[in-house]
């Protein structure tokens, strides 16, 4: 049995307009994320990969379908039950820069969730001190502001804040498309070394092919809200089948100039011929 199991899900948010129809913008996906594995979820803006994240995490209301963590039904949870489900669900959002309260120190910002979940305060600051060790953070950190660190340090504090209850899942949205690109390759490094730490699973959700090919097992591709191909991420990302997953393949940045000249008159060719 997977950890997370997704089945015909569906999510419309209000028309715009007197008596406009809803806008459905998830057309009954179907997705699993197994104990210990990562499930890239690829799509370009406007997908519907971020939506679905956030039904995940009850942050917005499903249509139809159903979502199972643990065997247990969760799609229509709220309040106290909700809140009973952060110590197994977390979540890394893109911009380091918001998603940090700047008026907290780093240390109160990490002992935050192991209070509210019933820790003393020894034990918080015992457990804040491994999370900035796992991290890669000085243990000064704990009396600075988030102000006073870089993007990516702030984004290594975002996930330590995300690993602090021990969750099984954590959604990953967009975690690193806000940060250049050696950062980039630094957090992603930090992710792969702790999932392989604490057996966490991912629902890594990105728009670059590139990136989810390096963190994930398996990737999803959306398009308009539908899921047009699936399967182990070599293969995706490499080969794939679906004509919209060649076009994300050939819009990913190369380095070297012919190849990127290549793919830019490949994906030419496959807008033409649509």
């Amino acid at each position: 049995m997977s950890l997370l199991e997704i089945e015909d899900l569906r999510v419309s948010f209000p028309g715009k307009g007197f008596r406009a129809k809803p806008n459905e913008v998830l057309h009954g996906i179907d997705l699993d994320v197994g104990a210990g594995e990562t499930v890239g979820l690829v799509g370009e803006s406007g997908s519907g990969k971020t939506t679905i994240g956030r039904a995940v995490l009850g942050l917005v209301p499903m249509a139809g379908g159903s979502i199972r963590f643990g065997g247990q039904e969760i799609g229509g949870l709220a309040g106290k039950a909700r809140r009973g489900l952060a110590s197994h669900i977390q979540v890394v959002f893109q911009d380091p820069y918001t998603s940090l309260n700047p008026s907290m120190t780093i240390g109160d910002i990490l002992a935050e969730p192991l209070i509210v979940q019933g820790a003393t305060a020894h034990d918080a600051r015992n457990r804040v001190r491994s999370l900035l060790d796992k991290v890669e953070l000085p243990r000064d950190a704990v009396d600075r502001l988030p102000r006073e660190f870089s993007g990516g340090q702030r984004q290594r504090i975002a996930i330590a804040r995300a690993l602090a209850p021990a969750p099984k899942l954590i959604v990953c949205d967009e975690p690193v498309s806000a940060l250049d690109l050696s950062t980039q390759a630094l957090v992603l490094e930090l992710l792969i070394d702790l999932q392989r730490e604490t057996g966490a699973s991912y629902l890594f959700i990105s728009h670059d092919l590139a990136v989810v090919r390096h963190i994930s097992h398996r990737v999803t591709v959306l398009y308009r809200g539908d899921l047009v191909e699936t399967g182990p991420a070599a293969k995706v990302t490499r080969t794939p089948d679906h004509e919209y997953t060649k076009k994300l393949l050939l819009a990913s940045p190369v380095a070297d100039p012919e190849a990127q000249q290549h793919n830019r008159e490949a994906r030419k060719r496959l807008l033409a011929a649509e």
